[in-house]
């Protein structure tokens, strides 16, 4: 690959043994050794030969080298992460009588891995290993509590293998394979030993693959038991035994079940895992391979797992040569012909389907899991991973090939059986295709596909499947900093700078001016009192004018001639320059004496005026502790009035509201944010982008806005800018544990909306496990059980999105979409709801539309789940659905909603339904809307929520015997639905046009209760004057005035009462000021004009 070539043509690599501890020989501690250095079976060399005493370590200090050539291209760089260097410490044994050669005895050995001059731009290794003790040494019975014995080594090149260039373009890929559970019944322990192999491929280059074969699984029984952690075998280290086989650095153990990625990781597979992992035998490899990926092979990678998802792990048994290949008794130690010619041949050919996805999402650098094991088919393969040929071929090819030379399994290079060697290769093959076999291998290839129908349909019959592992160095695609996207994000919204407090300034020099003259009256007034304090108590001062003119004098003298009128004037002098300059702004000298004096003139009158207001201050006898006025009304009124006026369709009303919380704090994001929302009901995007713009400008971490505003961004197809918005939502979600999962299921929804599932796949895989944590979390504080969950609702959600998780929410303003008829006497006309939104916030999915036809088998399943939305398993598709209704996102919760209906394998609970009519009711879908609530009151009869929905669609129809029958229904639940205050208003009001006025002011006076305002005051005050209660409907009416002085039918029954009570100039004036807002009941303006010409005043037109 001419991209990774790199300009050097060869690198050598120095290791060096320095020293071994703690060494024992078969004779004493006094050891005579020596170091042997090996590398993929090739010899480096051996240091001389070193005594050691007990109390002295074996100073090999011997250095050999390793040369790297780069002209086969990342070849050499693939070795050096897969293969370590093999040390070997070796004693000799001291000479015998007679004897003439020396003899010697493997003490042990150790691996040095050297993959870190891989992972950084690092250029040299030191480190201690442990010598791992062959069989038979004495370092096996060394006590547990003395050192084990240990070899210091070093391993150095002149510059690093890999420049900085170099790392950024390449990659690690490690792939582990652990075991196979539940394996077919015919396999067993005894009788012919077989040998289990697994293959894959993997890219070299964008037309070249390699296949990593890892052979030699150990069939072991249920009796023994793995260990939770266990040590990783090299793929290939030739010569090695016993214990110096594994990587010392990769002693892991597995994630939790929850986070495989796997085709068991749901719930509903546990029980299935652990009697396969404990209960029934398995074949084990517990090898990893690490592989090398350059420039083209890591696009290459990545653009395959881009297209198909799937990646193909071959499995298949093949007769073991060793068993076969050895001669029986009296053959004379000859092999028999037909055995070899049966060696490598594959039977019980499988194949897993790895979903490797998730490594093309932000972050993510690995997946592991179980995968299901299926029969292998060539058809099924192409279909699947678009690939020709199967890894069985390579296999059996070179199985057959070598086992003729070695009488053995493929072990090593030169037909020399080397101890240790792990029977695994890597065949080259060209892509889609395989190299041109023989005859005698293509008749190999025939017999395993005929035999792969049979064999291989018995991993499904014993539901087999393997444990493996895929890690990336560094990721594929990488998740992007929280700084970085914070920065970003202030690009795309610049902060609000901060109002720096003004230091100078004309009202800064006039307050300055006031505090010095109010010092130098406080210093003057005592020498006042000093000079003249006994004589002004004892004498009226009143009678002897004379005496003020004296004590003036005197006390001038006494200022000049002690110095103290001098300091005075300067004291006062800096505030006064600061005036001339600040106020009249004179920096400059006057042109002519007249326009000076003029100047000073003017500044003298301004001065002394002045001096009378800081004197005022300082001498008055009490004074007034000025305390700034309080808003009558705060935020959360004016927001709830906001709200009732949306619920009455008076938009007008709710405008005016918003932007006077905006007026009582423009620095408030929740002021913007608020009317962003309602911004974006009326259909007015562009406004409601410019104010969720603000809210973030002001709070760049306010998460609620910058959710909103990405979806703004979506609406207008700006996704870059989107994108990044959301993901930086996320990650100030988690930082701060704020609904994390929220905006996760956001993101997903966005890149749903992009067309890129990968993303939306990972997006939706982290709400669910966030959401997750979240509900365990509060199951733990609330003292809740957390083991037992809906395993029906979390295998449904997996169906959908790969995972599973629910949390308890509650439900908010599902009464937020339908108008109110005011409360008057009578009336029979039908206000209009809500304005329609825009086009592009509004579009409509067939998927919502079609209602699934068949129902759960217990219909009274989520009845029992789920009671007024305190559901304990309330998933995060819908969580999502109703914060985007509340916030008029409807495009977006139409999305949500379509995921919770396939989440819920067509059967949703009442909790769907209810928000489906939301979205309908908002688009003012009346007729879909009614078919969801009667649909959620089938699945749960006494939801509050199902029944006040129900009355506002009858309340908005007209029906308002049905409406009153729902409210009264909803009130008479244990549990309050949602928003209450929609049900009072319009239930009163249906009880006002039936006469019922008791009723009527009962239920008013509850709306008033919970949530006072305008219109619920209104509706007592109309009450009590039908009952005839003219005192306390005065009350009840001035209470609605005061909250609203522009409602004109206030005023109007204002005036009624007035007339009645015979207080004729505020009858008239309550007229006036109905008449002036412009009062459009035309039946209680009849009624007020019936009752001005009774009583004879009123009307000022009389």
């Amino acid at each position: 690959m001419t991209e990774d070539v790199e300009v050097r043509t060869h690198e050598t690599i120095h290791i060096t043994i320095l020293r071994a501890r703690h060494l024992k020989g078969h004779r004493g501690d006094a050891v005579t050794s020596f170091a042997k250095v090996e590398f993929d079976g090739k010899h480096l060399g051996d240091s001389a030969k070193v005594e050691t005493s007990p109390d002295a370590d074996a100073e090999y200090s011997f250095t050999t080298t390793l040369d790297c050539s780069f002209a086969d291209g990342n070849h050499i760089f693939d070795d050096i992460a897969s293969k370590p260097i093999l040390v070997t410490i070796t004693e000799v044994l001291p000479k015998e009588k007679k004897q003439k050669e020396e003899k010697s005895s493997i003490l042990g050995q150790c691996t040095i891995d050297m993959l870190p001059l891989l992972s950084n731009s690092t250029s040299n290794i030191t480190t201690s290993l442990e010598l791992q003790p062959c069989p038979g040494s004495p370092l096996e019975t060394v006590q547990p509590d003395l050192p084990k014995a240990e070899v210091d080594v070093m391993v150095a090149v002149n510059e690093a293998l890999l420049d900085h260039n170099l790392l950024q373009q390449s990659n690690i890929l490690t792939v582990r394979i652990g075991s196979l559970y539940s394996p077919p019944e015919s396999w067993t322990a005894v009788g012919t030993q077989y040998n289990y192999t697994i293959g894959l491929p993997v890219p070299v280059s964008s037309e070249k693959d390699t296949s990593l074969i890892f052979a030699n699984g150990a069939f072991k029984l249920a009796t023994e038991r793995e260990l939770s952690k266990r040590k990783m075998k090299w793929h290939s280290v030739p010569n090695s035994v016993a214990h110096s086989q594994f990587i010392t650095t990769s002693c892991t153990s597995r994630i939790p079940v929850d986070e495989e990625k796997g085709d068991f990781c749901g719930k509903t597979n546990k029980e299935q895992r652990a009697e396969a992992e404990l209960e029934k035998p398995r074949v084990t490899w517990d090898v990893e391979r690490r592989c090398y990926l350059g420039n083209e092979a890591k696009s290459e990678l990545q653009m395959r797992i881009a297209h198909t998802r799937l990646w193909p792990v071959e499995i298949m048994r093949t007769t073991s040569a060793q068993v076969k290949g050895i001669a029986g008794p009296g053959t004379g130690g000859k092999k028999d012909k037909s055995s070899s010619d049966d060696d490598g041949q594959v039977s019980f050919h499988g194949i897993a389907y790895v979903d490797l996805a998730p490594l093309l999402y932000p972050g993510v650098k690995s997946v592991a899991g179980a995968f299901k094991l299926h029969a292998f088919s060539e058809s099924e393969l192409l279909e699947k991973v678009k690939r020709k040929s199967a890894i069985a071929d390579s296999v059996a090819r070179v199985q057959s090939s070598t086992s003729r030379v070695t009488g053995s399994s493929p072990v090593q290079k030169g037909g020399k059986a080397q101890a240790g060697k792990e029977p695994t290769v890597a065949v080259p093959s060209k892509k889609g295709s395989g190299v041109k076999q023989s005859e005698s291998s293509a008749e190999i290839g025939e017999s395993v596909h005929a035999a792969v129908n049979t064999e291989g349909t018995a991993y499904k019959d014993a539901n087999s499947f393997v444990y493996l592992e895929f890690l990336l160095a560094t990721p594929m695609v990488p998740r992007r900093e929280p700084e970085d996207l914070a920065e970003l994000v202030r690009e795309y919204i610049p902060p609000r700078p901060q109002f720096k407090r003004a230091v100078g300034g004309a009202q800064k020099a006039i307050e300055d001016y006031h505090s010095q003259l109010s010092s130098v009256a406080v210093m003057v007034l005592d020498e006042f009192r000093d000079a003249f304090g006994p004589d002004v108590f004892e004498q009226d001062s009143g009678q002897y004018p004379e005496m003020h003119q004296d004590r003036k004098r005197q006390l001038l003298y006494q200022l000049n001639s002690s110095g103290k009128y001098f300091a005075f004037k300067e004291q006062l002098k800096h505030s006064i320059v600061k005036i001339v300059r600040e106020k009249y702004m004179k920096t400059t000298t006057f042109q002519n004496k007249d326009d000076l004096q003029q100047f000073l003139s003017e500044l003298y009158v301004y001065l002394v005026d002045e001096m009378h207001l800081a004197l005022q201050k300082v001498l008055s006898v009490e004074t007034e502790e000025t305390s700034s006025v309080e808003p009558f009304l705060n935020s959360s009124q004016l927001k709830m009035f906001a709200e009732e006026a949306e619920v009455n369709g008076d938009l007008a009303a709710a405008s005016k509201y918003y932007q006077e919380r905006l007026a009582l704090d423009e620095k408030n994001p929740d002021h913007w944010f608020d009317f962003g929302s309602f911004s974006l009901l009326i259909g007015n995007n562009t406004k409601a982008k410019e104010c969720f713009k603000e809210a973030v400008s002001l709070q760049q971490s306010y998460i609620d806005g910058l959710l909103m505003y990405g979806i703004m961004c979506t609406i207008e197809e700006s996704y870059i800018e989107a994108e990044a918005v959301f993901e930086r939502a996320t990650s100030l979600a988690e930082a701060n544990l704020q609904s994390p999962s929220l905006a996760w299921m956001i993101l997903a929804l966005f890149y749903d909306i992009q067309g890129n599932e990968i993303r939306a796949e990972h997006s939706y895989s982290e709400a669910s496990k966030l959401n997750k944590t979240s509900q365990q979390t509060t199951d733990k504080n609330s003292g809740a059980p957390t083991e037992k969950q809906d395993s029906s609702h979390d295998s449904d959600l997996n169906a959908a999105t790969g995972t599973g998780s629910n949390v308890r929410t509650q439900i908010t303003g599902s009464a937020k979409s339908i108008s109110t008829v005011k409360g008057t006497k009578s009336t029979g006309k039908k206000e209009t709801g809500r304005v329609k939104s825009s086009t592009d916030n509004s579009v409509v999915s067939n998927d919502l539309d079609e209602k699934p036809t068949e129902m759960a088998e217990d219909p009274n399943l989520h009845q029992k789940q789920s009671i007024m939305g305190n559901s304990p398993t309330e998933s995060v598709f819908l969580q999502a659905a109703k914060w985007l209704l509340d916030r008029k996102a409807l495009r977006f919760a139409e999305n949500a909603l379509s995921h919770e209906l396939l989440s819920s394998l067509g059967n949703p609970n009442a909790e769907y339904y209810i928000a489906l009519a939301r979205l309908n009711m908002m688009r003012k879908d009346y007729q879909d809307a009614n078919k969801n609530l009667e649909s959620s009151i089938s699945l749960n009869n006494e939801h509050p929520d199902a029944w006040s929905m129900k009355g506002h669609l009858n309340y908005v129809a007209g029906n308002f015997v049905e409406a009153r029958d729902c409210y009264e229904r909803t009130l008479a639940f244990v549990t309050d639905a949602s928003e209450t205050h929609a049900i009072y208003l319009r239930l009163g009001s249906i009880y006002l046009q039936e006469e019922q006025f008791s009723n009527a002011k009962r239920i008013f006076l509850l709306a008033c209760k919970h949530s006072p305002t305008c219109l619920s005051w209104f509706g007592v005050g109309v009450a009590c004057y039908r009952l005839g209660e003219i005192e306390e409907a005065e009350d009840a009416l001035a209470e609605a005035n005061i909250l609203n002085n522009k409602n004109a039918e206030v005023w109007a029954y204002l005036s009624l009462v007035c007339l009645k009570t015979n207080r004729r100039l505020e009858a008239e004036q309550s007229y006036k000021n109905a008449i002036k807002l412009g009062i459009t009941d035309e039946e209680i303006l009849n009624e007020v004009h019936q009752l001005q010409t009774v009583v004879g005043f009123g009307n000022p037109s009389f």
